[in-house]
């Protein structure tokens, strides 16, 4: 049996394997998800977790689902963690099957109805607050590197920023605004693809080119939200939430984002709003500039668990 301060820095639970049974999640017509149930001991009804995506990563193995599926349940929280139907998909669709995987939960009965959070890393920390701005259905948000700016706004701070510690200078950083900017253009349909591909022909050839994170070839380039706002979507957020930051971050603007959330909360009367910085870490809550499990913050591991044992196991 673990002590509660086992619990809490990790050395238990990485001790315990906990079984995930895999479940096949509908979210649509004819669309199925593969998916894992991490469940604790014992009948329940328990609390739940859902594990939101990163942009780049649409798995249900994803190191930090992972981590959650590990940590969590010995606690008492059930974890649910999917496969996203796919790439570049529109926020409302990934918050639609965010709802979807909701309700699989709430028609359990070993899951309590009432204690059902969202945890969203990166773009799935727009899609979480999105989901509770439009539904009395979840109870808590726990998010890792919220972006309060746009996406297109996040990428271009982003790219200039990898050009910078990459040893670039000025003339990098506005050769990449000016070619993201034209792109963008592109996919508001306010530049024909013809002109914006000649743009990234021409800028194919600069050394910074890999910085801007610009494909070579463009596509249908049909992505809806680069111009999504955040900010009016947290201010509709009325539940506990949980913001974790980094030190620094090479993809969003920290401290925008923080006022972001502080603006949001005051305008919801939202005074249950918790956010932790966490030394030594950038976009991801792990440390040494690493992204896998065995480089996970101790100091995130410790905040996630004593906050949800006030917020979901209460």
């Amino acid at each position: 049996m673990c002590s509660r301060s086992w619990k809490v820095f990790g050395t238990c639970s990485a001790s315990i394997a906990t079984a995930a049974s895999e479940v096949a999640l509908t979210v649509g017509a004819g669309v199925v998800l593969d998916a894992a149930l991490a469940l604790p001991d014992g009948p329940g009804p328990h609390p739940a977790l859902i594990a939101l995506h990163p942009a780049a990563d649409r798995s249900r193995d994803q190191y930090l689902f992972r981590h959650l599926a590990t940590v969590l349940p010995p606690l008492g929280i059930a974890v649910l963690r999917y496969d996203r139907r796919g790439d570049d998909v529109p926020l409302e669709e990934q918050a639609a099957d965010t709802a979807s995987a909701i309700a699989r939960l709430r028609a359990r009965d070993d899951i309590n109805a009432a204690r059902i959070g969202l945890w969203g890393f990166s773009q799935g920390a727009w899609v979480a607050p999105l989901v509770a701005s439009e539904s009395h259905e979840v109870a808590f948000l726990v998010l890792v590197a919220s972006t309060g700016v746009s996406p297109s706004e996040q990428m271009l701070y982003g790219t200039t920023k990898h050009a910078r510690d990459a040893g670039f200078g000025l003339d990098a950083e506005r050769g990449i605004v000016a070619l993201r900017r034209t792109v963008d253009e592109w996919r508001r349909g306010n530049v024909t693809r013809d002109s914006a591909q000649a743009a990234v022909d021409i800028a194919s050839g600069e050394p910074w080119f890999e910085h801007a994170w610009v494909q070579r070839s463009l596509g249908d380039g049909n992505w809806p939200n680069m111009d999504f706002d955040p900010e009016p979507v947290f201010s509709r957020v009325r539940v506990p939430v949980l913001l974790f930051y980094g030190d620094d971050d090479e993809w969003q603007p920290i401290e925008r984002s923080m006022a972001a959330w502080r603006r949001a909360a005051a305008r919801a009367a939202n005074d249950d709003v918790t956010i932790v910085r966490l030394a030594g870490t950038r976009h991801a809550p792990t440390l040494h500039g690493r992204e896998d499990g065995a480089s996970i913050a101790p100091e995130y591991e410790r905040a996630l668990v004593a906050w949800l044992e006030e917020r979901a196991l209460r």
